[in-house]
């Protein structure tokens, strides 16, 4: 299994926040929901993401974009920002965890309101129409994944024409059986289609260890601790598995990921450990053997360490 398909494993969504919102200009919502990530698409008008901070990311930075008919665009939190008809607009309301909409700025209460099944706004023939899909709980995406995207990104139509559009406005206004979990796969099934469409784009800036993997030698150990992290893998066997000397593995395996191949495992087999907490009933220990630990004692040290808390209590954390 190649990095970017165990990367794109990672969401799940279960009960996604999933809505059309509806706008006449002047308009902008403060998006303070704290959600770990949200997809937005454009379908009428335009508008502009602000970001509140411009934080420097390995990714890119968290500069204001502006969004046309047909683009998409993905905001990962917790950070809070802006979405309006142009930057100067004061927000009218913000959006707070839970979903819960507050009027700001002496804005009337009810300004933004129900407008029907899964619509929102002002009015449903309003200039301005986006769909957006909101994981709500960082338990739905895998960390992994999180830390490799900016605090924004787009796909511009002209790059990216999103095929799944019209499905998603199709069905986001049906009231039918099983309805929400169509709308959870359908967001699930657009996230994955959106990275796979951002990662292959130069200005993505992927991270260290997704641009190694084009490395003929460091590209083949990856593979071989993400295919088989159970393995009691050694810095002797993956130099001889890629066909070069230890010292040449570690030496190179550092200079493009950034860290040493053995923390490299340690990274992935706590991070498939967290994902099976989450995704799964397993005992500890069984997953503990699963991902390379030789007793549940071991996984929870080493897990403790790095995320600050037992596998135990991460897993009683996810909703």
């Amino acid at each position: 299994m190649d990095v970017l398909a165990d990367l794109l494993e990672g969401p799940r969504a279960r009960g996604a926040f999933m809505i059309r919102a509806c706008f006449e200009p002047p308009w902008s919502v403060r998006i303070a929901d704290e959600a770990p990530l949200s997809v937005m698409i454009m379908v009428r008008g335009t508008a502009w993401i602000l970001p509140e901070t411009e934080t420097e990311t390995e990714a890119g930075t968290g500069e204001p974009q502006l969004i046309r008919p047909g683009d998409v665009a993905i905001a990962r939190g917790p950070e809070h920002y802006v979405v309006a008809d142009k930057q100067g607009t004061p927000p009218h309301a913000e959006i707070q965890p839970g979903q819960r909409c507050v009027p700001l700025g002496g804005a009337p209460v009810g300004q933004y309101r129900d407008l029907g099944l899964r619509s929102w706004g002002q009015s449903l023939d309003g200039a301005t129409e986006m769909l957006i899909g909101t994981y709500q709980a960082r338990g739905e995406i895998t960390g992994r994944l999180l830390t490799a995207l900016p605090p924004l990104l787009v796909l511009p139509t002209e790059v990216w024409d999103c095929p799944l559009t019209p499905l998603l406005a199709d069905e986001i206004s049906k009231d039918e059986p099983g309805q929400d979990v169509v709308l959870d796969r359908l967001l699930d099934l657009l996230m994955i289609a959106s990275l796979r469409a951002w990662f292959s784009r130069p200005e993505a800036e992927a991270p260290a260890w997704y641009r190694a993997m084009g490395d003929p030698v460091v590209g083949q150990a990856i593979r071989l601790l993400q295919d088989d992290p159970a393995h009691p893998w050694t810095i002797a066997a993956l130099a001889a598995k890629a066909g070069v000397s230890r010292a040449a593995l570690a030496r190179r395996f550092t200079d493009l990921v950034g860290e040493p191949p053995m923390a490299y495992l340690t990274g992935w087999r706590l991070a498939l450990a967290a994902d099976l907490l989450r995704d799964s009933q397993q005992t500890i220990g069984a997953i503990a053997r699963r991902v390379g630990y030789g007793s549940a004692f071991a996984l929870s040290s080493a897990f403790k360490r790095v995320y600050g808390v037992s596998p135990q209590d991460h897993r009683s954390r996810v909703p």
